[in-house]
This record gives C-alpha cells, structure tokens and sequence, in this order.
C-alpha cells in the first residue's frame, strides 16, 4: 500500500477489503467484504488504448490479478479488445471505453457500487485520474501528479519503458510484478498459414509506417527463397496491401478475427513489423520477430531482450510517433537490413 495513502476524499484508509492478502491494509482474507449480497468485490483497471498498450499491459494486469485474486477484474478498454483482454487471462469483465488517438475517456459506463480498487495504467495526470476519482473507489493506485496532489503515488519517468512503468507503478504500492510476462497462451484454432513469415505494413500513424515499396521489396526477395509470406491489414489498409504485394492471394486484409489472427502469428515463422500492436503480438506467442523502429525508441517500446526478437534502429532524436509522414530514423533502416536480420536469425528457418 502507499505510503500514508489516502482516499480522492483526504481520509486515510480503513484496514479493510481493499487492499489484497500479505499486503499493508489488509484486514480480510481476498474476495471477502465490499460489495455486500456474495457478490465478488471490483477491481477497476482503466487503460482505454491499443492492442500494443494492452499486451504491454498484459504483466501489470496478471501482477494485479494475483494480489487480488478473489476479485473480479474490470479493464475498461475498447470493445474490440475484448478478446485479446480474455486471453491474457487477468481480465473477468470488458467495459468498452475509448477516445480519439490517446486521449482519455471523457465517462466510463460503470453501473452499481464503487469498485473497491481503481488503477490507473492509462496515462499519469489529471484527466485519466479525475474520471477514476468520479467514481469514488475505495482505492486509487496512480502515479503521482501536481494536478491531484491528492493521489500519493510514484513519480512518472518518461524515460522508462512501457511494460516496466506499470509494473513499477504495481511495485510502489507493494504489488510484485514481472515486466516480462507477457506470454499469452496458444490459440486453439489452427493457423490459416501454418510456417509462414508474416509481414503487417500497415501501422497506426504515417510516421510509424515504413514505405509500401520497401516491404514490396522485402517480400519478394522472400519468397525468392521460398518462404511463404503472407501479409495482414487491418480495416482501411487494402490499397496499402495492394501496394506491396500485386494481386496476391496470401493477403489477409480488412482485419482478421482475434482468434484468427492470434493463431496466425503464433504459428508462424517470423512476424516483420513497424512498432504496432502486431509485434507485440509476436512476442506474446514467443514468435520469432523483426520490428521497425522509427520515431520512438525500443528502448521504451521494444521486445523483451534475446535473440527472438530482433529490433531494428538507428538511434537519433525522437520523432513523433502520431505524425503523418514516415519518421527520418525509420526511413534509415533499407530491405537489406531487414532481409538481414531475418538470415541471421537462429530461429527462422533457412529456404
């Protein structure tokens, strides 16, 4: 528990149900007391993004789950991330919320008593703490602000990689927590493209987005060498499937089903990307990857270290990662050096 913590409305809290077993404030064994009826108690964790930010979350939700493991977990996050949320085993209940770009949420649809337990792994300032303060939980974990003195947490450090900031964040208030486990367990549907290199040109903003040609370029030198590759996109990014890969079969476009496309990546051979939700896809199916980087560095959004992934950067000046043209440093990595780091990898099989 946080130092001398204290409620959104200054009064201390009460050694009660609200904090999980073995940690400070624990007064009730877990999934005892709170919402009265039998009911189990609440647990709220507000992380409105992406498929990437949930995987890279995926190691704070398992961290909570465990310190409260007779709760019932709530992620509010996109309604399509349903699926993905299950599948990290740490989410009970979805409660769709989103906004434009990264923005937060400007009401979440949270019916019946407070939750006992908020956490914030959205963002680290006013916005994203006053809407979890609405709904008076017994218990705010957030990082610290000016803005809401009120919340006693850890500083924020723009420096830190994203998996291990919430997991510090967890960590400052007692809650042990692995940045590393992200693995997800395997699909049971059967891959559509069982062995083969998938590649996903597409990313969220243009400056994340490596040319078309460039992966046009990538993907017949491939198959060249008789690799199979087959391409994904998500909704919208047909014409950019199109741009790399001519009337070509194995595209997956318009954006697969989770449980297809989770089985895709897991078996498959190697997964290249840009820094989107698909490389971390890739590692959390422990699938051989080379990812992209451009205006954001891998040190604050990569793959776990080791020889699986392999993350391809020029280092220079952070760029903007929600710009509309591909970022300078992104443009410094060329087909060779991905062709590269695929030959080289000792887990990609050779044609």
């Amino acid at each position: 528990m946080n130092r001398g913590a204290r409620r959104p409305d200054g009064r201390p809290y009460a050694r009660d149900a609200t904090a999980p077993e073995g940690l400070p404030g624990s007064g009730l064994p877990p999934g005892t007391g709170g919402t009265g009826g039998g009911a189990r108690p609440r647990l709220l964790v507000l992380r409105a993004l992406g498929l990437g930010d949930l995987l890279a979350g995926v190691p704070a939700l398992r961290a909570l789950r465990r310190a409260f493991p007779g709760y019932e977990t709530v992620l509010a996050a996109p309604g399509q991330l349903a699926a993905p949320a299950a599948a990290s085993g740490a989410v009970d209940t979805l409660l769709p919320a989103s906004a434009p770009g990264r923005a937060v949420p400007r009401a979440l649809g949270w019916s019946g008593p407070p939750p006992e337990v908020a956490v914030d792994l959205h963002g680290n300032g006013p916005p994203s703490h006053l809407l979890l303060q609405r709904l008076a939980p017994g218990r705010l974990l957030a990082f610290a602000h000016t803005g809401t003195p009120d919340i006693e947490g850890p500083v924020w450090r723009h420096d830190e990689h994203e998996r291990a900031r919430w997991c510090r964040l967890l960590q400052w208030y007692g809650i042990p927590a692995d940045p590393d486990d992200v693995r997800l367990a395997e699909p049971r549907t059967p891959s559509p493209a069982p062995g083969a290199i998938v590649v996903h040109p597409g990313a969220d903003s243009g400056s994340r987005r490596w040319p078309a040609e460039r992966y046009a370029v990538v993907v017949r030198a491939l198959r060249r060498r008789g690799h199979r590759v087959v391409l994904t996109g998500g909704p919208g990014e047909d014409e950019l499937l199109e741009r790399v890969a001519p009337r070509d079969g194995d595209v997956f476009g318009g954006g697969l089903p989770f449980e297809r496309l989770s089985a895709l990546f897991a078996g498959a051979a190697a997964v290249v990307s840009g820094d989107t939700g698909m490389a971390h896809l890739a590692v959390a199916y422990g699938t051989p990857s080379v990812t992209l980087f451009g205006p954001v560095s891998p040190r604050l959004w990569g793959p776990p270290p080791g020889t699986r992934h392999v993350a391809l950067w020029h280092p220079g000046p952070p760029g903007d990662p929600h710009g509309e043209e591909p970022d300078p440093q992104l443009l410094r990595i060329q087909p060779d050096d991905v062709l590269k780091a695929l030959s080289g990898h000792p887990e990609v099989p050779g044609p």
